[in-house]
């Protein structure tokens, strides 16, 4: 590892993990076998990193992320506070890659953001240029086409709209002015079509 690498001491890095210079570990943070962070990459507080997972030169991870197994986390893809990443979910950077044709610089990269507390399940697949909103729901194996609205659980390829995801993950009761939650009892309210937590 380089000197300018920086891991806080409390954090914890697989002696089969790849760590390339500049590279920046948060408090709490765990990486484990296998894996390859680029160079200059930061990762937050808290995060979990599981086998196998590639995070690309630059990127920036926020904090309390779980990234599972053998997920790539592509220069362009972008993940705030608290997301959830499914094992081997897949994130596109290049809406038309072509062997013959390269395009893998970062002009080509279209960006993909997923927000704050968003769940992406397993063997999901965001196509890049999209957005996931805050505390999304994407169901496990759907293929995002389009961005996914704040709360909102999407099923299918491609994924559509089913309902509505609380910020416990539990779904949303749909009822006249808003909704309340079914596991955690949370009341929430629509405000110009946008359900925010009471």
């Amino acid at each position: 590892m380089s000197s300018v690498t920086a891991i806080a001491s409390s954090s914890f890095v697989h002696a089969t993990a790849v760590v390339d210079e500049g590279v920046i570990i948060g408090d709490g943070s765990r990486v484990w076998h296998f894996s390859h962070l680029g160079k200059g990459c930061r990762i937050g507080e808290r995060c979990s990193l599981g086998q196998n997972v590639y995070v690309a030169p630059g990127v920036r991870i926020g904090s309390n992320v779980k990234i599972q197994n053998n997920v790539s986390i592509y220069e362009g893809v972008e993940l705030h506070d608290d997301v959830f990443c499914g094992p081997s979910m897949v994130f596109t950077n290049v809406i038309t890659p072509r062997s013959a044709f390269p395009r893998n610089t970062s002009a080509h990269y279209a960006k993909t953001i997923v927000k704050r507390g968003a769940t992406i399940g397993a063997n999901a697949t965001i196509v890049c240029g999209h957005t996931i909103g805050e505390f999304g729901f994407v169901g496990a194996g759907a293929v995002v086409t389009h961005d996914v609205p704040p709360h909102a659980i999407v099923v299918g390829n491609p994924a559509k709209v089913i309902g509505y995801a609380c910020t416990c993950g539990a779904r949303l009761a749909l009822e006249q002015g808003g909704a309340h939650c079914t596991g955690c009892a949370k009341l929430y309210r629509n405000i110009e079509g946008r359900l925010q937590a009471k």
